[in-house]
């Protein structure tokens, strides 16, 4: 069962050993999907082990770390109509790709499919799931699952030219939260976002992470996307429950600081949401307010 619709795209930073188990399971997956892995800036080895496991993946080296940005250089060489993310520490289930691409092409005011995720070596749900599978926001009838405000990129198929038009990931955002950006812009768009229960990915978290600047990094850029994109009232109301509510610490503080150091460029590239896509925004609040998935700690 291969299936040419889709390309699977992965950004590594020093996780061969990882990176080589989610390409032995990409290789192994009845679709066949092509490839493509962008080396940021590895200085383990990364780039001679996959050329000698996984001769047939397309390796990009920008030679240096370029975050969420990776996946923007990899998606000029896709030429299939839907690109597949993952980490180098997930990787898809048998027949989930074809899934997807399955309603992508049943649904064309679809933009992007997210599917369930399964923690290993446990086997147990990721939390962030109940939140997708319960989402509030509302969707059209013809939608097969419920509407999504935002996507999670590592279990996630979007739609190769959507991404493009949209502009893909922000530069400035690097990694940590840096799709809710782009799926608000989808949104804008007129594409649709959409959680699939019956596809799945699995993640094995690496142990290789800096979860502080991680955190660091997800308080800043919530704070930039929401001053990019929200109406002033509720963008001072997000903001006042960040700062209220995340870790009393230098990690915090650092991220309050780089948000409003970077504000003259924010306010330059200001663009508030319509506001049928706002109103979705704000439907994800109470939810955002409540979920132990989201939360800033680390």
């Amino acid at each position: 069962m291969t299936d040419a619709r889709t390309t699977v795209v992965v950004i590594t930073h020093n996780r061969r050993p990882e990176l080589l188990r989610t390409l032995d399971r990409l290789a192994e997956l009845p679709e066949q999907p092509a490839v493509i892995v962008v080396d940021n800036g590895c200085t383990d080895g990364t780039a001679p082990a996959v050329a000698r496991h996984h001769p047939g993946v397309h390796l990009l080296r920008p030679g240096r770390n370029l975050g969420a940005v990776g996946r923007n250089l990899a998606i000029r060489r896709v030429r299939t109509p839907y690109v597949a993310f993952c980490d180098d520490d997930s990787w898809w289930a048998p027949g989930s790709l074809s899934g997807a691409a399955d309603l992508l092409d049943r649904h064309p005011a679809l933009g992007s499919v997210t599917a369930r995720i399964v923690v290993e070596p446990d086997g147990a749900e990721d939390p962030i799931v109940e939140e997708l599978r319960n989402s509030p926001v509302p969707g059209p009838s013809w939608l097969p699952g419920p509407a999504l405000g935002s996507f999670l990129a590592a279990a996630t198929v979007l739609r190769t030219d959507a991404f493009r038009a949209a502009g893909g990931f922000h530069p400035r955002l690097w990694l940590g939260g840096e799709e809710e950006l782009l799926a608000a812009d989808l949104a804008a768009d007129g594409w649709w976002l959409m959680y699939a229960d019956h596809l799945t990915v699995h993640h094995q978290p690496s142990v290789a992470r800096d979860s502080t600047l991680r955190r660091t990094h997800g308080i800043r850029n919530t704070l930039w996307f929401t001053w990019l994109r929200r109406p002033a009232r509720p963008a001072l109301r997000r903001t006042l429950h960040l700062a209220r509510t995340v870790p009393r610490d230098t990690a915090s503080l650092r991220a309050f600081a780089e948000a409003t150091a970077a504000l003259p460029w924010v306010l330059r590239e200001r663009r508030v949401l319509p506001e049928e896509v706002e109103s979705r925004l704000r439907l994800l609040e109470p939810a955002q307010r409540r979920s132990k998935a989201r939360s800033y700690t680390g």
